[in-house]
């Protein structure tokens, strides 16, 4: 298992969906209940703008593993996703910010719709301004989204690293 693990995840990382995919259905049907096919099945369906398909699959993790972080990175994937699909044109916030840089919700949407198109830099940085400009803000709402972009990206995702690092250093300077 953990080397079909290991190729599911080269497959994807080498943009080849389809054989990552027939990898993480071959490893289910042989362990139906290994977490990180799961989540990895589940990913790249929600990835592929199959929302639906992708919480049917997650559905199918034990009741025991139903919080294993895999499938809470995947789910706070989704949860962001739809958050940010809710706010609407970044340009709206954009605009917002160039007349009024201190404005801390255009901000704080403008990061929930980058991290949602894939710029988890810009996303991380804009959260980071607002956690820099005033702390308590939405009672410390950027520092807690920052947590949850971490959780969605995973703890060894570049983004994070960076990230963490910045925010260690906002804290504790």
């Amino acid at each position: 298992v953990a080397e079909a693990l290991a190729a599911a995840a080269e497959a994807r990382d080498a943009g080849d969906v389809q054989t990552a995919a027939d990898i993480y259905d071959a490893i289910l049907e042989q362990a139906p209940e290994t977490i990180e096919a799961i989540a990895g099945l589940g990913d790249l369906l929600f990835e592929a703008g199959d929302a639906e398909g992708a919480e049917a699959v997650l559905a199918r993790a034990p009741e025991s593993k139903k919080d294993a972080p895999p499938l809470a990175a995947v789910r706070a994937k989704m949860a962001l996703a739809a958050q940010a699909a809710a706010l609407g044109n970044p340009a709206e916030f954009e605009r917002r910010l160039a007349e009024n840089p201190g404005d801390h919700q255009a901000r704080f949407d403008l990061a929930m719709i980058q991290n949602a198109n894939g710029d988890r830099m810009a996303a991380a940085d804009n959260l980071l301004a607002i956690v820099k400009a005033d702390r308590s803000w939405n009672d410390d709402g950027a520092k807690t989204q920052l947590l949850q972009f971490f959780e969605a990206w995973g703890m060894t995702d570049e983004a994070t690293l960076a990230a963490r690092r910045k925010l260690s250093s906002l804290l504790f300077a």
